[in-house]
């Protein structure tokens, strides 16, 4: 009975893992954000996307994330065209294996 129980709970934490594993976030660094207001634009076009979980939007260290959902893809491209016609330059642009809510946290850390 104790294999099984350990069977089982092994199963379950790999099954946990492939599903963070799954989590895509499009990350970007972004110039020319300086106000509340300009966050807002930026994060209301991203929050538009069908393929949009959420979105974190960081003024002080100029930060852009895009959270898809699951078995969504976004391009890179897209974003960086949407952060452009909001009318900000993206200066890197990276996919993480991280939440929005995690990208969060980390900043707040420093």
């Amino acid at each position: 009975m104790k294999k099984i129980i350990t069977l089982s709970l092994f199963a379950l934490s790999l099954a946990a893992g492939s599903a963070q594993a799954a989590v895509q976030t499009i990350k970007a660094e972004v110039n020319g954000m300086v106000c509340a207001f300009c966050a807002q634009g930026i994060e209301k076009k991203l929050r538009a996307m069908s393929q949009t979980k959420d979105v974190y939007v960081n003024l002080k260290h100029k930060i852009v994330a895009v959270e898809l959902k699951e078995g969504q893809s976004m391009s890179q491209d897209t974003v960086k065209d949407l952060v452009k016609d909001a009318g900000y330059d993206v200066t890197h642009i990276e996919t993480v294996n991280q939440t929005a809510q995690e990208i969060k946290a980390s900043i707040r850390k420093d």
